[in-house]
C-alpha cells in the first residue's frame, strides 16, 4: 500500500491526523490508507494477541465508524481528493500493526496522543513506538 498511511483510533488527535493525511494525500495525488486497530487481549503465557470469534462484531463496528469519519473528511476536500482511499482494520496491538504496515507506506501519519494513557505525556506510547520503529518517515500531528 504505497502512499500515505494514517493510524486512527477515534480520538480527537487521530481525527486531526486523518484530516492532515487526507489533505496531504490529495495535494500529492497519492493513495491514502486509513488504518484502525482492534486491540486484542494479550496471552499471559506467550505475550501474543488472542483472537476470539466474539471480536468480529467489534471489528466490523470499528470499520463502519472509521469509514464514516473518512467519508466526512474526504467529502470536505471538494474536488481535490487522494488518488484512492482504503480503510483497513487489523486486530492486534496498535503500535505493532502500524509499524508492520509502515513497511509498504511512503509516509506514516499519527496523532500525538491516542485514547488511553497519561495526560501529561508529550506523545502517547503508540506514537512513540511508531516514531522509533516505523520503516518509513513519520509525521506527528499535534492536537489543537
Amino acid at each position: 500500500m504505497p502512499g500515505i498511511l494514517v493510524g486512527v483510533d477515534g480520538s480527537g488527535h487521530s481525527q486531526q491526523a486523518l484530516e492532515w493525511a487526507a489533505k496531504h494525500a490529495a495535494l500529492e495525488r497519492v493513495p491514502l490508507t486509513v488504518l484502525t486497530v482492534h486491540e486484542l487481549v494479550q496471552s499471559p503465557f506467550t505475550g501474543n494477541p488472542i483472537a476470539d470469534a466474539q471480536d468480529r462484531p467489534e471489528v466490523e463496528q470499528a470499520r463502519k465508524s472509521v469509514q464514516q469519519a473518512v467519508d466526512k473528511v474526504v467529502g470536505a476536500l471538494g474536488d481535490t481528493r487522494p488518488e484512492s482511499v482504503n480503510v483497513r482494520v487489523m486486530a492486534g496491538y496498535p503500535a505493532a500493526c502500524i509499524i508492520e504496515a509502515s513497511k509498504d507506506a511512503d509516509l506514516v501519519v499519527v496523532g500525538s496522543r491516542g485514547i488511553g494513557g497519561f495526560a501529561g505525556l508529550m506523545t502517547g506510547s503508540v506514537t512513540t513506538k511508531v516514531v522509533n520503529h516505523a520503516e518509513s518517515p513519520v509525521v506527528i500531528v499535534r492536537h489543537k
